[in-house]
């Protein structure tokens, strides 16, 4: 792993947000001492790249996000997963929310 590379980078405004990247992380207990949960006082939003590689440590209730692209293209394809209860149960109005960005029928 390179000396210079963040794993977790933290932004503070409206929301606290914490953007965690364990793409070069080699073990679960690496993402583990990081202590996720106590972010933001366990209050932030977290974001966690390459998160499939650590799912199976992730809250119950969470949204996976993939982009997805094709390398001669630049069009980008967001995908969102709903996981948890409380997400199914906000799914409705996070569409609403979205709805401007869309762009497939």
């Amino acid at each position: 792993m390179s000396p210079t590379f963040t794993l977790v980078r933290e932004y503070h405004g409206r929301l606290e947000v914490a953007h965690v990247d364990v793409y070069r992380l080699e073990r679960i207990q690496d993402v583990m001492d990081l202590g996720l949960e106590e972010l933001g006082d366990g209050e932030a939003v977290l974001l966690v790249e390459w998160g499939d590689a650590v799912e199976e440590i992730l809250p119950a209730d969470h949204v996976t996000i993939e982009l997805t692209g094709a390398a001669d293209d630049d069009v980008r394809r967001l995908t969102f997963t709903p996981g948890g209860q409380t997400w199914v149960e906000r799914w409705e109005r996070l569409e609403q929310a979205m709805s401007a960005w869309r762009t497939d029928p």
